[in-house]
């Protein structure tokens, strides 16, 4: 859990703003490491995102946090889309992606297991749930240590075969 008023929080805000303005979505924003030289990781969501707009994006953030300056030292940065695979961090992420399927590493056992695979059937406010196998498992965020969606590689017909 961040901090009130962390350079996270700061820059959340100062990012959202700016894609906001470039009609994009930041799904999500890490400051990672601990000593002088950091990482920031800026995942973008929206439609007609591609490696172009990415690199253009990425330059106009680069100006912003030239000017906000939120580091005393060097950063590196980075920003993609989410890729097949999503991280699931926040709620809204579980939202977007119900009815995928994911995998869940929990911190406790819960209905005694750590590790759930499964569609995810709905989202709530502050819990989960998942079809595992017909069996419907309700997840807190809280117990939440990972998650992720897994894309499902759907097996093509064979070439000549009828459909």
């Amino acid at each position: 859990m961040m901090k009130v008023g962390s350079v996270t929080d700061r820059l959340w805000a100062e990012v959202e703003s700016y894609v906001a303005a470039e009609d994009i979505e930041l799904d999500d924003l890490e400051v990672l490491g601990d000593g002088p030289a950091k990482i920031v990781r800026v995942t973008l969501d929206g439609a007609g995102l591609d490696v172009d707009r990415i690199a253009e994006v990425s330059r106009g953030l680069s100006r912003l946090f030239d000017d906000i300056d939120p580091f005393s030292g060097a950063y590196t940065l980075e920003v993609s889309s989410p890729g097949l695979e999503r991280k699931l961090r926040r709620p809204r992420h579980f939202e977007k992606s119900v009815g995928a399927e994911v995998k869940v590493k929990t911190f406790a056992a819960v209905d005694g297991e750590r590790n759930h695979s499964g569609t995810l059937a709905v989202a709530q406010e502050k819990s989960f749930t998942l079809d595992v196998n017909g069996t419907n498992r309700e997840i807190p965020y809280e117990a939440v240590a990972s998650a992720r969606t897994v894309f499902v590689w759907e097996k093509a017909a064979r070439p000549g075969s009828r459909s």
